[in-house]
């Protein structure tokens, strides 16, 4: 089993920046990889930025250039956003992938002004 706990959200006007962390409760070199989602109000939750095992990362096209998916140390991941929009708002949450389970952090909200 795996705990996931984010931190690092909060209010930003456009064009800011903020940094999520994700810490696990074991090794993510043990995991099959790491992601961060989000879900708006009123829409689907959608797949932000992954980290494989293997080191590769993939971004929703919304996102390319302007946030990076990185491991911090053996416990921890985290989401740069640069360049914050509006359209980014939304409850970003730390997935993490382990054997054939997925496993979900609470969440945490991100609010972009304009």
């Amino acid at each position: 089993q795996v705990q996931l706990e984010e931190s690092g959200g909060g209010l930003v006007q456009a064009g800011g920046s903020l940094r999520l962390s994700c810490a696990a409760s074991r090794s993510i070199f043990s995991l099959n990889g790491m992601a961060w989602y989000r879900q708006a109000p009123g829409k689907q939750r959608e797949l932000v930025a992954s980290l494989r095992i293997s080191g590769r990362t993939d971004y929703a096209d919304s996102v390319k250039g302007r946030f990076t998916i990185s491991r911090d140390n053996r416990n921890t991941v985290s989401l740069q956003m640069n360049f914050l929009e509006p359209d980014d708002t939304a409850m970003y949450y730390c997935n993490a992938q382990f054997l054939t389970e997925e496993y979900w952090g609470q969440g945490i909200q991100v609010t972009v002004s304009s």
